[in-house]
């Protein structure tokens, strides 16, 4: 075909044919250079505060001597298996196999001792005789789930005695074979590399030999293990929250690299478990019933699942699998006699379970004739045991989402004051004896009796303004608001009152509230109407008390309200619920803001954003994660706040709608919103910084009492549990953050211009931590604005803790904050002031608060909108669960979108 014909037609812009290729010539192929792609790394600290009055302080890290570097650590893989091959699978038995293996084959080992996580790893200092070992060991009185399948009680074919003898090996002794490999070799030296900050693979898993050890130490005490914490069997520990489950009190215990060197981090924790005693006491204290003949059993069969029992009057260990269908007196099995028959075949009866330990056994049986049995045996072959011999074993964890009452019980009784808590780990330090643990002297490593003493910096209370440019002073991080207008008033008006059976006079309280609001400055208008709630319904469940109430209030009004006051029930605890919004207004801001002098961000547009992630509560893996990013807007203020919130895969962590390019010219991802927002508010301005505070495992209680002032519909619903709020980005997740998270915020930004590039600070609050702060002598908290940024902190990063508020009860707990990231150049006192300002912009509280304010409100705006889709589920007005992702998962219901008016009203106050 001629190259400049097409079609019959003359080729525009043809092309001429490409030159011959020389026969002795081979072309090479043309490769792309790649494209590098950037990784960050978490910044290097560039120098220490020093505004502030300087001041001691106590801090419960317990310095740590290392004396040998040079040797190493050698990790081998443990293998399990039964006497005929089958490999163990069973988790609990490991620690007991091992130590038998130290207890026998001493000599073969080289007098080596060994630390084991109880699953597949075990390490020791040096080196073992062989590269593979292999023993087999007998262990007496395992303690098993196995049996069997013995189709009688208490795992005895009869009464008689010889039976008894000739059934009892398979319970009472069991052998194992054991294979020791070697897998890797772990320098020592790289704890000394991780004290200069010079951090890798070695030094991670030389950190979590240390911290197996401490395990180890714990489990030989007979302690319940959770992660890097450790529950004594003492009743002095715990303390009962009610239905059936007790906050048990022990310590935690992990090893940490610090400017200072190597430290022991203790701290108080505490688990829930199940209470232990008779089944029968339990499972009346749970279900909050009377008797175990008022229990409700097929709710009682999935409680006791999988809990383990020790039954009377063998004191045998069992765990449960289930419930006798039939009631004691009635439930049979096959019993085998004394007696043979002509054939010489064990002859066979059925009896009751109950008749067989009345009368066979010589057990009297005070309430269990009419109750269900428990089944320690396999679903084909039971085993049953009458309800009042069982009891259920210590620190057994409970692992249920506690209810609103057990919450608030628990934070009451585990309450500590700081000296109080002092006292306690210095008891903790001495029961621990970690002196005499074999291992650490192996390592080389002795560890200080004595609380670290740091050097603390109590920085300057931001000055904050209220209405008329009126002065508001703060002292120990709280303020009155007494004979104060709001900075920032808002008129009240198209709104109603509604009233959840509430005993009050509610004429005299909008009389009151209208007056209370003219001394504010908040103008407030007559409501439409109050609305009282019909007498039938106070009993109904709260979805129904809220539904009935809905269509009373839109049967009445002539349109959308713009506030409803909501009145609950008098009694604590309300099972009502009220989503609470807010009208845009401010009650105070910072000085600093007005004048406007706030380091940095006063001299350059900066967008400040805060995000968070909610997930379902635990044991609801199928309810999508609501992710909430919150911006400032109308710069130069950092009060003001606006929201986007979307739904995302369960329990996803990162926040994966951040950028969302749908087409060539259109982003729907969060962060475009934020951007256009903060443009438009702020005299069509881009930001040239972006600050961005990220959370680390931050949760709270949510206890709002007053409905939505923005919202053109009331949204009320039942509470009856806590939700988990995002685990939050560990430090091992940092990078995530800074490569994924930051890039799509990059992406959007370059979405909008391709030639605008802000400068980024990002920044992680974390407050799952076990660092704690004491004055020396002093039995009160450390004061508010106290920061620590030296000692306890990392050898190299940039990272400091803060205590902003004031700890009025137990004992305070900083806000440990990672600067990941700073394009901008803030100055150490610049950058920790911003921080301490950001604590005092909260405008749901007149105190200033411990997680700096766009946290607490991307925290806020995920758990409010995660409430509101449970409430659009459970009244069947949300497809969530129609149709299927990819994978087959259930697809993520998007969240609806929010008015414009809602989104800026800064409805999460």
């Amino acid at each position: 075909m001629d190259p400049t014909e097409h079609n019959g037609k003359e080729a525009p812009d043809a092309l001429p044919p490409p030159p011959p290729v020389p026969p002795n010539v081979t072309p090479l192929k043309a490769e792309l250079e790649p494209i590098k792609k950037v990784v960050r790394v978490p910044m290097a600290r560039r120098g220490l505060g020093t505004r502030g009055n300087k001041v001691p302080i106590l801090t419960n890290h317990f310095k740590v001597n290392v004396n040998k570097v040079d040797g190493h650590f050698f990790h081998y893989s443990v293998a399990l298996f039964y006497e005929d091959g089958r490999p163990v699978d069973g988790k609990g038995v490991g620690r007991k196999v091992l130590d038998r293996v130290h207890e026998t084959y001493d000599t073969e080992l080289a007098g080596k001792e060994f630390a084991y996580d109880g699953e597949k790893s075990l390490f020791t200092v040096g080196p073992l005789p062989r590269n593979k070992l292999e023993f087999t060991v007998v262990l007496e009185d395992v303690t098993s789930s196995r049996n069997n399948g013995n189709t009688s009680p208490g795992g005895h074919g009869s009464p008689n005695e010889s039976d008894r003898k000739r059934l009892r090996r398979p319970y009472q002794s069991k052998a194992f074979k054991v294979e020791i490999s070697f897998a890797a070799k772990i320098p020592m030296q790289a704890i000394a590399n991780a004290l200069r900050g010079q951090e890798s693979e070695n030094s991670q898993e030389a950190f979590r030999v240390l911290d197996i050890i401490l395990r180890q130490h714990a489990a030989k005490q007979g302690c319940l293990l959770v992660r890097q914490s450790f529950f004594h069997n003492d009743p002095r520990n715990f303390a009962d929250v009610g239905g059936g489950v007790l906050g048990c009190r022990g310590f935690h215990s992990s090893f940490r690299t610090t400017q200072s060197g190597l430290s022991l981090n203790i701290d108080v924790s505490t688990t829930m478990i199940i209470q232990p005693g008779p089944v029968a006491d339990f499972l009346v204290a749970n279900q909050n019933v009377k008797d175990p003949f008022s229990l409700d059993w097929a709710k009682a069969k999935r409680t006791l699942k999988n809990l383990r029992v020790k039954t009377s009057p063998t004191n045998q260990e069992y765990k449960i699998t289930g419930l006798s269908e039939k009631p004691c007196r009635e439930q049979t099995f096959t019993l085998k006699q004394k007696i043979k028959d002509d054939d010489g075949e064990v002859q066979t009866t059925e009896v009751t379970v109950y008749d067989y330990f009345v009368n066979h056994r010589n057990i009297n049986l005070r309430f269990s004739a009419d109750l269900p049995c428990i089944n320690v045996g396999k679903p084909k072959r039971p085993t049953y045991f009458p309800i009042e011999l069982c009891s259920l074993v210590s620190l057994q964890r409970y692992t249920k989402a506690l209810s609103t009452f057990q919450r608030a019980s628990l934070v009451e009784k585990s309450r500590q004051k700081p000296q109080e808590r002092m006292s306690v780990l210095s008891n903790a330090l001495k029961i621990n004896n970690y002196d005499a643990e074999p291992m650490l002297r192996s390592c080389g490593i002795s560890i200080s009796n004595n609380f670290t003493q740091v050097e603390g910096r109590i920085l300057p209370t931001p000055k904050l303004k209220v209405g008329n440019g009126e002065d508001l002073f703060a002292r120990n991080g709280r303020w009155n608001f007494n004979n104060k207008k709001v900075a920032d008033a808002s008129k009240i008006e198209r709104w109603a009152v509604v009233n959840f059976s509430c005993r009050c006079d509610v004429r005299n309280l909008v009389r009151d509230l209208m007056k209370v609001g003219e001394m504010k400055g908040v103008a407030i208008e007559p409501p439409f109407d109050v609305f009282e709630e019909n007498a039938q319904f106070r009993r109904a469940p709260p979805l129904v008390r809220v539904e009935k109430m809905f269509e009373d209030i839109q049967s009445k009004l002539p349109g959308p309200p713009k506030f409803l006051l909501c009145l609950l029930p008098e009694r604590k605890n309300s099972d009502i619920y009220v989503l609470a919004g807010q009208l845009g207004g401010l009650n105070s801001v910072l000085a600093g803001e007005l004048s406007p002098s706030l380091p940095v961000i006063s001299k350059v547009p900066t967008l400040i954003l805060g995000m968070d992630v909610s997930h379902g509560s635990p044991g609801q893996s199928d309810i999508p994660s609501i992710a909430a990013v919150v911006s400032s807007r109308q710069w130069p203020s950092i009060s003001r706040y606006r929201a986007c919130v979307r739904t995302q895969s369960p329990k996803v962590e990162m926040i994966d709608n951040l950028y969302k390019r749908v087409s060539d010219a259109e982003d729907d991802g969060i962060i475009r919103e934020l951007l256009v927002d903060f443009y438009a508010s702020s005299g069509k301005r881009k930001p040239d910084q972006i600050i961005i505070f990220s959370q680390h495992e931050y949760s709270t209680l949510i206890n709002w009492s007053t409905i939505d002032l923005a919202f053109p519909l009331l949204w009320a619903l039942s509470v009856l549990s806590w939700c988990k709020i995002r685990d939050g980005v560990s430090e091992s997740q940092f990078n995530q953050v800074l490569n994924i998270e930051l890039n799509q915020i990059i992406e959007a930004c370059k979405f909008l211009d391709e030639k605008w590039s802000p400068k980024f600070v990002v920044i992680v609050a974390q407050k799952n931590h076990h660092t704690k702060f004491f004055q020396p002598n002093a039995p009160e908290n450390v004061q508010p604005g106290t920061i620590i940024d030296n000692k306890v902190c990392h050898p190299k990063n940039n990272d400091f803790y803060l205590c902003a508020h004031a700890g009025m009860i137990g004992t305070t707990r900083p806000t440990h904050y990672h600067v990941l990231l700073d394009e901008v150049g803030y100055s150490a006192d610049d950058l920790q002031e911003l921080v301490h300002s950001l604590s005092y912009v909260y405008q749901r509280s007149t105190t200033a608060i411990s997680v700096v304010a766009p946290i607490c409100y991307a925290h806020l705006a995920a758990t409010q909108l995660g409430q509101w889709m449970k409430f659009e589920d459970a009244s069947e007005t949300s497809s969530s669960h129609n149709g299927t992702a990819a994978g087959g998962a259930p697809a993520v219901t998007p969240m609806p979108k929010l008015k414009e008016s809602v989104r800026n009203s800064m409805f999460f106050c």
